[in-house]
């Protein structure tokens, strides 16, 4: 029987601050019983912090460091102060092995050169992708992968992607063959550039792995439910991402304005509510909060900088799941596998 997952928190990272961070670790702890976490950070606010959540104090040890990584900090600079940052010092406790997974709300350009730096990455492996989980209208979730750990691709790194983000369909869903595309201009064979058509070219000659390559799919059908695993730079994923945040922004508040705009259409409202909520509840970013670097002999989990204490909940629970789900190991095989001739 697996060990419950010990998780190191980085409590200083991002822009929520201790309280929250804590108040998070706390949540996930009441809805995953049994886990324990290191935090790291200023010892004496995350104790001040912990007095609100005695539950969380008895499962918690406590790395003290003042250092933090800012929002400003580039990479190498960050780098400079692995040894005595929060992020570095949750990073490091992964590789001691004193913790199975990290959780951090920092700069991600930082965290993932200290886990980088610190982890390494797979054999085969060169760039780590980052990946999130996101809501789409089939009957699960949709995993999309580069989400701008990097920014220029080329194919073969598309194709580590692609194979990386159906193991972690299958862990993270539980679907047996997830099916895999790639975002494009366009659904036709010569549409893209040359790093798109080539990697392309490699996923449809892939054969032996439990993943379905179905080609491209163009930006409108993100959300759609017709794939499972979506696969591209980091550059073009990021501004996917941030456009459906956006997007699920404007909804919500297109939503508030429209039902409190007179009495008529307020009365509409408590007529609709449950419906409203059920809407509110699927657009909510911090329903599906964090984001794991996959490609590291290590999970480490990316919280939004502004995600609240059910933002961080989410993130942290993930974390647990992928740490006892083993994530780590099921990429790994998976990747050994497309580099043993998979791929024909």
């Amino acid at each position: 029987m697996a060990l419950t997952p010990r998780i190191a928190i980085d409590a200083m990272g991002g822009d929520v601050g201790v309280r929250v961070m804590c108040a998070g670790a706390a949540m996930a702890r009441h809805q995953h019983d049994g886990l324990r976490f290191l935090l790291v950070g200023d010892e004496t606010r995350i104790k001040a912090a912990l007095e609100n959540h005695p539950n969380l104090r008895a499962a918690s040890d406590i790395i003290h460091t003042d250092g933090v990584v800012t929002g400003e900090d580039k990479p190498s600079q960050a780098l400079r102060k692995a040894r005595n940052s929060s992020m570095g010092l949750a990073i490091d406790a992964v590789k001691r092995g004193d913790a199975g997974g990290a959780v951090s709300a920092g700069n991600t350009g930082a965290l993932m050169a200290m886990a980088k730096l610190a982890l390494r990455t797979m054999p085969g492996i060169d760039r780590p992708a980052l990946a999130a989980l996101l809501p789409s209208l089939g009957d699960n979730d949709v995993v999309m992968l580069d989400l701008g750990a990097n920014t220029e691709c080329d194919a073969n790194n598309l194709t580590q992607f692609a194979v990386m983000g159906a193991a972690y369909a299958r862990t993270a869903l539980g679907l047996e063959r997830p099916r895999v595309a790639l975002l494009n201009i366009g659904t036709e064979e010569l549409k893209g550039t040359d790093e798109i058509r080539d990697a392309a070219a490699m996923l449809r000659e892939t054969q032996g792995l439990p993943m379905e390559f179905v080609g491209f799919i163009e930006g409108d059908k993100l959300s759609r439910g017709d794939v499972d695993v979506i696969v591209h730079d980091g550059f073009s994923g990021n501004i996917a991402l941030k456009t459906i945040e956006g997007t699920a922004r404007f909804v919500t508040d297109l939503l508030r304005r429209a039902f409190t705009s007179s009495v008529r259409s307020k009365i509409g409202f408590l007529i609709s509510r449950p419906a409203t909520e059920l809407l509110r509840h699927h657009l909510d970013p911090n329903n599906h909060n964090g984001a794991v670097f996959l490609g590291l002999n290590g999970v480490v989990l990316k919280s939004h900088g502004s995600a609240d204490a059910k933002g961080v909940a989410k993130a942290v629970h993930l974390c647990a799941e992928l740490i006892e789900k083993d994530i780590t190991r099921q990429v790994t095989e998976d990747l050994a596998n497309f580099g043993n001739g998979a791929a024909k």
